[in-house]
C-alpha cells in the first residue's frame, strides 16, 4: 500500500468512528441539551435555577487583595508591653487572673527579672497627638505601659482611662504627627465582609491575618462587672487572632477600624477559629468619653431584661419570637418615662430594629446620660414607641467627670496605677482637698485614701458615688482606708 492510500484510509476511518459515535450519543445517550455560550453584547445571562445574583454580592473582583488595607493599617497599630509588681494582689501571675485570661482572652505573660510579671499586647493609635486605644485587659493593674511604634520608637504610656464594662483603655504618648486610623461604620459591615486582624501576636510585630465577618451582636459571656452592666456584642471573626493581638485592629479593606480585637474562643490558649473584637462605633463612642471626661458616660433606660426565645414567648404568650423582655423597670428611670412595664418586649430602639439584649445595650450605650431616644415595644399584640430621656445609674442626666469630683465639701480624684501599686489595693479613692462639711467634720484628713464605705469596697469615684447616694440625712456609715503614712483607719460620719 502507498503512502497516499495509507493517509486516505486513516482519514476515511477517523470520520467514519466519529459518525458513529455521534449517531450514538443522538439516538442513545441522556435526552439533554446542551447550551454552549454565546458571547454578545447586552446579552442578559440565565441561570436554571431562578435565582437572581447580584453580582457584586458574590463575583471577587480580579486582582482582589489585602495590600491596600494592610499598608494604611500597620503603621497605626503599637505594640504594647506592660510590667507589674508581683507582690501586688492583682497582679498577672496570679492563678485565677492567669486562668482568666488564658481561658477567655489567650493572653500569655511571663515572669521577668528582679520579681516583676511582663505582659504584652496591641494598641491602636486614634489620633495624631498620640492617644491609643486598647483593651483594659492589656493594662489594666500594670505597674508601667510601655507602646513600641512600628519604627520601634519606644514611650512610657499614661493611662487616660479605663472601662472594664467594655473592656477598652485609652492610652496617651507624648509624641506628634503618628499615622491613625480611621473610624469606620461598624454598624453597617456585613456577614461575609473580609476584614483583616493586625495586631502582634506572640510578640511577632505587626502581623496581619485575614478572614470574614462570621456572626454580629455576639455575647459569649467573659466580661464580669459587678454592677452587672458589661456589654457584649462582639463582631466575631475567623481571621486568626493569638496572645498579643489584644487591643489590636480588626479593618476593613478600606483600611479603616471596625473593631478592637479583644478575645478568642478557645480551649487551648491559642486560635481554635473564632475571634471577638469591640464594635468601632462603641469604641468611638467610649475612647471619646474617656478622653474628654476620664471616665465613661453610661446611658440607661433602667430595666431589667432577657432575650426572648420561643420557650418564653409560648410561656408568656407573647407576639414576637425575637426582642428584648422586660422583667422589671427602676423607678425613676428612662423606661418608666417611656411607659414600659414589666412584661413589655422591645423589639427597637430610634427606628432601628434590635432582637436581642447584646443589640439593645450595645445600640443604649452609643448615647450619653440626657440623650433622647425613642423606643418602640410590644405589649400584646400593641406596638407602641414612646421618647425617653438617658440617665446614668444614679437617675441623673449629669456628666460625671472622674479626674476629680466634689461630694459635700471634699474634693476626691482616683489612684494612679502606681499608687496602687505603692499601697497594694485593687483601687481606692483619695482626697485632694477638704472643707467645710461631714468629711472634715469627721477628722479626716487630706490625702487619706478610702477604701471602703460600710464594708463595700471603693475601687473608684464611681463606686463612691453610688455608695454615698443610698444613704439619707443622720444616717452613720463608716469609712475605711489608709493615711499618708500607710496605716489603716477608720472613721464614722454622720450622713
Amino acid at each position: 500500500m502507498g503512502k497516499k492510500q495509507f493517509i486516505a484510509g486513516m482519514t476515511f476511518a477517523s470520520f467514519f468512528g466519529a459518525m458513529i459515535a455521534f449517531a450514538m450519543a443522538y439516538f442513545f445517550g441522556p435526552q439533554e441539551k446542551i447550551y454552549v455560550p454565546v458571547e454578545k453584547e447586552d446579552q442578559a445571562v440565565s441561570f436554571t435555577n431562578q435565582y437572581n445574583f447580584d453580582s457584586a454580592e458574590f463575583i471577587v473582583p480580579e486582582g482582589l487583595n489585602f495590600i491596600y488595607a494592610s499598608k494604611v493599617s500597620t503603621p497605626a497599630v503599637v505594640h504594647i508591653r506592660t510590667t507589674y509588681n508581683t507582690s501586688s494582689k492583682s497582679s498577672p501571675n496570679n492563678s485565677l487572673f492567669d486562668q482568666f485570661f488564658r481561658d477567655n482572652f489567650g493572653e500569655e505573660y511571663r515572669r521577668g527579672p528582679q520579681g516583676q510579671a511582663r505582659g504584652a499586647g496591641s494598641g491602636v493609635i486614634v489620633s495624631a497627638d498620640g492617644y491609643i486605644a486598647t483593651n483594659n485587659h492589656v493594662i489594666e493593674d500594670a505597674a508601667e505601659v510601655k507602646v513600641v511604634l512600628g519604627d520601634n520608637r519606644t514611650y512610657s504610656a499614661q493611662v487616660i482611662g479605663t472601662d472594664p464594662t467594655t473592656d477598652l483603655a485609652l492610652l496617651k504618648i507624648e509624641e506628634n504627627g503618628l499615622p491613625t486610623l480611621s473610624y469606620g461604620d461598624s454598624e453597617g459591615i456585613q456577614i461575609g465582609e473580609w476584614v483583616l486582624a493586625v495586631g502582634n501576636p506572640f510578640e511577632f510585630r505587626s502581623t496581619v491575618t485575614a478572614g470574614i465577618v462570621s456572626a454580629k451582636g455576639r455575647n459569649i459571656n467573659i466580661l464580669r462587672e459587678k454592677n452587672n452592666m458589661q456589654i457584649e456584642s462582639f463582631i466575631q471573626t475567623d481571621a486568626a487572632v493569638n496572645p498579643g493581638n489584644s487591643g489590636g485592629a480588626l479593618v476593613n479593606l478600606k483600611g479603616e477600624l471596625v473593631g478592637i480585637n479583644t478575645a478568642i474562643a478557645t480551649q487551648t490558649g491559642s486560635f481554635s477559629g473564632y475571634s471577638f473584637a469591640v464594635p468601632s462605633n462603641l469604641v468611638a463612642k467610649v475612647i471619646q468619653d474617656l478622653k474628654d471626661f476620664g471616665t465613661v458616660q453610661r446611658a440607661l433606660l433602667g430595666i431589667r431584661i432577657r432575650d426572648v426565645t420561643a420557650e418564653l414567648a409560648e410561656a408568656e404568650d407573647l407576639a414576637v419570637l425575637k426582642g428584648i423582655y422586660v422583667n422589671e423597670v427602676n423607678g425613676n428611670s428612662a423606661a418608666e418615662e417611656a411607659g414600659i412595664e414589666p412584661g413589655d418586649v422591645i423589639v427597637g430602639i430610634n427606628e432601628k430594629v434590635v432582637s436581642s439584649v447584646a443589640e439593645l445595650q450595645e445600640t443604649v450605650a452609643l448615647n450619653r446620660p440626657g440623650d433622647k431616644v425613642s423606643v418602640t415595644y410590644m405589649r400584646g399584640d400593641d406596638k407602641i414607641t414612646a421618647n425617653a430621656t438617658l440617665r446614668t445609674y444614679l437617675g441623673s442626666t449629669r456628666i460625671i467627670l472622674a479626674s476629680k469630683t466634689e461630694i459635700d465639701g471634699a474634693t476626691f480624684s482616683e489612684l494612679t496605677a502606681e499608687e496602687k501599686s505603692d499601697f497594694d489595693l485593687k483601687g481606692g479613692v483619695r482626697i485632694e482637698d477638704l472643707s467645710a462639711g461631714k468629711w472634715k467634720d469627721a477628722g479626716i484628713d487630706e490625702g487619706f485614701i478610702i477604701t471602703e464605705i460600710d464594708k463595700t469596697a471603693v475601687n473608684s469615684i464611681e463606686d463612691l458615688q453610688k455608695i454615698v447616694s443610698r444613704y439619707s440625712d443622720e444616717e452613720g456609715v463608716l469609712v475605711e482606708g489608709i493615711n499618708k503614712d500607710g496605716k489603716v483607719k477608720y472613721y464614722g460620719i454622720d450622713w
